[in-house]
């Protein structure tokens, strides 16, 4: 593995990791902003970490199966251009 393709993997790795890392962190935001004190600090905290916890074990899960490139091109990957050839 050349450097560009350990570089494209780790930003897809990122890529990954941060989506259940956001919505942890929104919904952790939405929790400590209902109850603000240090009950809801704590849980809204736990929650973004969860989250994070849960992103690097799904991205490292996905880099060891099929490469984290590979999964990014399937999840962006437009369907509307599959077919250009039939046209």
């Amino acid at each position: 593995m050349n450097v560009f393709e350990w570089l494209t993997s780790i930003i897809a790795w990122v890529q990954i990791v941060l989506s259940p890392t956001l919505f942890g962190c929104i919904v952790g935001f939405f929790i400590y902003k209902n109850y603000s004190n240090i009950y809801g600090l704590i849980t809204g905290i736990v929650i973004a970490l969860s989250g994070l916890i849960v992103g690097v074990i799904f991205a490292t899960r996905v880099w060891k199966k099929r490469g984290t490139v590979e999964f990014i091109s399937i999840v962006d990957a437009s369907p509307e251009l599959d077919n250009l050839e039939d046209n």
